[in-house]
């Protein structure tokens, strides 16, 4: 508001061509512009711009026009004497300080009210984005709600069916799975004594406060029993309180004996410290693994051992990160167990996930800055990485293991196939040499039979070359007959070619003059058609004409009225600061708000369409109305009916198509 005030005075006296207020103007101001409300509240913003220039110009010297004039000797001796003789000046007037004082407490006033609305929205956009973020906290606890609920159902339906299983399967634990039966069922009944010696008094007295309330109002007679009623619920409350400061002390203590007990993390170093173990010596049986070739079995030991000290060293760097760590990373169990669950509520999936879980756990942990738990956060990154990347390293070892132990086992296996084959192989060789005499003995024998075969083949082939002649004659005769038999059939289909080309050109020649006389009429209709557009074209150019002689009328006559308004507004008043300073005639009308404002409207142009008596009255519109009543509008006789029934109006003889007319 301040800038405004500050630039509309400079854009005024820019374009501004007498300098004189918004009061002034709106004097000479139509009817019409005097009662629009957009008008009003730029002439009163005007206004306050004027007024605050001049008391600007005033405290400030920026008016040079009203402080400077021409210094001269007897001006000055003439003020003077003038102010000896008592004599009133015209120039100058006595500065009003009571009237710039208000002024000036009234700007202040209106600045402190305009701070008092920023800060009241600030207030507002806080409390917008407190409530986005707890409505963002409700859905993601309504999520992890109905997961955790999942699951317990899923764990309790697990138990009591592994229950259920051992039960019926009662062998050499069938005492241990009645132990836990019936520790259940003690559990069991546990809860439901505390159940109703602390949960089920309190929804009694809830139930009969609530029917207190509803039947009976309280009154000033009944203070006393109200006061009794309110101690009753004082005492429950304390009773209840007493009851769950117990049983979260019972918690602590045996989260405390849980902690101090440490097996998780005992078990776990121990677990891992075997399973190092186990991976730094070689398998059994690859030392107890036979080997025909002893430098083989040392590279294999060696390859092991060598493999053994690459992945020890890794795991050493890895495990050197963790110093000085532990599992809560420094802070204790419960605060981080908290940090644990907050932080796995939020998935990554979630728009502005960190700045989520960051503000639950500034709300969870109070007594934890914002740093400590980023702080707390990438030390918990850090030991996340290093124990993933020890358990890659482990998982990594033990593949490369497998996978070495494998290899190791077939290149034994292989040795041991090549020196069996190496001792078979001299053995095989005497055998050879014995099958090489036989062989050489029946090649001998095969010779003389292929001899004879290759006689008897020679015999054969002779009586087959005079069937074979006798056997291509006969085909030859055939061949003859059959190609006579031929040349007859084409003969035929040749003249039967002839007469139906013949036909052919008959009927495409009658065709092509009957599509002749077609193109004919088409022509001639075609013409008709560009002559009747032709027309209908010049007398809608004619009426165009018309109405754009019309418009430029209604322009001239509607320039001709905003001249004679613009000489109506025209400024003619001259300076009158009392006139300035009072009320305007936007002003005084808006104080009497009883007067009706005359809203001239025009519609922005005008609609030529049928009407509805038009739209009713086609014996079409009714017909399908009668017939969507009757339910018969989808029916074939329903199409039928109404692509015979004719137009009330035929249609225009340049529209007329006969593209489908045959």
């Amino acid at each position: 508001m301040r800038t405004l005030l500050h630039t509309v005075p400079y854009y005024w006296e820019k374009f501004s061509p007498s300098l004189c207020p918004a009061s002034t103007l709106e004097l000479h101001a139509s009817p019409d512009e005097q009662r629009s409300p957009w008008l009003r509240l730029v002439h009163r913003l005007a206004d306050e711009a004027w007024n605050a220039n001049l008391y600007k110009r005033k405290m400030s010297g920026r008016d040079l026009r009203a402080f400077l004039s021409s210094h001269r000797a007897e001006d000055v001796e003439k003020l003077t004497q003038r102010v000896k003789d008592d004599l009133g000046i015209n120039k100058y007037k006595p500065v009003q300080y009571d009237k710039l004082q208000a002024m000036v407490e009234a700007k202040k006033q209106y600045s402190e009210k305009i701070e008092h609305k920023i800060q009241k929205s600030l207030r507002v956009v806080q409390e917008r984005r407190e409530s986005g973020l707890l409505r963002q906290h409700r859905h993601v606890w309504a999520s992890e709600n109905r997961k955790l609920n999942r699951t317990r159902e899923r764990v309790e339906a697990d138990m009591r069916n592994f229950l259920t299983r051992s039960r019926l399967d009662e062998g050499e634990d069938g005492a241990l799975f009645t132990d836990l039966v019936h520790a259940e069922l003690r559990l069991e009944h546990e809860r439901e004594a505390f159940r109703l010696a602390t949960v089920e008094p309190v929804c009694q007295l809830k139930e009969d406060l609530l029917y207190r309330l509803m039947s009976r109002p309280p009154a000033a007679n009944h203070h006393e029993e109200w006061v009794q009623v309110l101690q009753q619920v004082v005492s429950v409350k304390e009773q209840q309180q007493a009851v769950m400061d117990r049983m979260q002390e019972e918690c602590v203590v045996l989260e405390q004996e849980l902690s101090a007990a440490g097996l998780e993390e005992r078990l776990d170093t121990a677990a891992v410290e075997e399973y190092v173990g186990v991976l730094e010596q070689i398998p059994e049986e690859i030392l107890t693994a036979h080997c025909p070739y002893p430098e083989a079995k040392e590279s294999i030991i060696r390859a092991f051992i060598n493999m053994s000290e690459k992945y020890s060293q890794r795991l050493e760097t890895a495990r050197s990160r963790l110093l000085g760590l532990d599992r809560n990373c420094g802070w204790n169990e419960e605060d981080h167990l908290r940090f644990l669950h907050i932080i796995g509520q939020y998935s990554p999936e979630l728009r502005n996930h960190r700045g989520l879980y960051m503000d639950m756990l500034q709300r969870i942990l109070p007594h934890i800055s914002r740093a400590e738990l980023s702080a707390h956060e990438r030390t918990w990154d850090w030991y996340r990485f290093s124990v993933e990347q020890e358990r890659l390293l482990l998982e990594s070892w033990h593949r490369e293991q497998a996978f070495l132990r494998l290899r190791t086992l077939r290149l034994l296996e292989d040795a041991r196939v090549i020196y069996d084959e190496e001792q078979s192989l001299q053995s095989d060789r005497i055998h050879q040499q014995h099958i090489c005499v036989q062989l050489r003995q029946k090649l001998q024998q095969w010779h003389e039979q292929q001899e004879e075969v290759a006689q008897m083949e020679a015999a054969i082939a002779s009586r087959w070359q005079e069937e074979e002649k006798e056997r291509q004659k006969e085909e030859q005769e055939r061949e003859h007959a059959k190609r006579t038999r031929q040349k007859k059939q084409v003969r035929e289909f040749h003249e039967e070619q002839r007469r139906r080309r013949a036909e052919w050109r008959c009927r495409e020649e009658t065709r092509l003059a009957l599509l002749r006389r077609e193109m004919e009429e088409q022509a001639r209709r075609d013409k008709e058609r560009v002559q009747f557009r032709e027309k209908l074209l010049q007398h809608r150019q004619q009426e165009q004409q018309a109405k754009e002689r019309l418009r430029q009328r209604e322009d001239e006559e509607r320039e001709e009225r905003l001249q004679t308004l613009r000489n109506q507004v025209a400024i003619v008043a001259g300076a009158d600061p009392e006139r300035m300073m009072g009320q305007t005639e936007a002003w005084r009308t808006r104080l009497q708000p009883d007067k009706e404002e005359f809203m001239l409207q025009r519609p922005l142009y005008h609609l030529h369409t049928f009407t509805d008596t038009q739209i009713i009255a086609d014996p079409r519109v009714r017909i399908e109305q009668a017939l969507r009543t009757a339910g018969l509008h989808h029916t074939h006789y329903a199409r039928t009916l109404l692509s015979e029934i004719p137009p009330p109006r035929p249609p225009r003889r340049d529209t007329e198509s006969t593209a489908f007319k045959s």
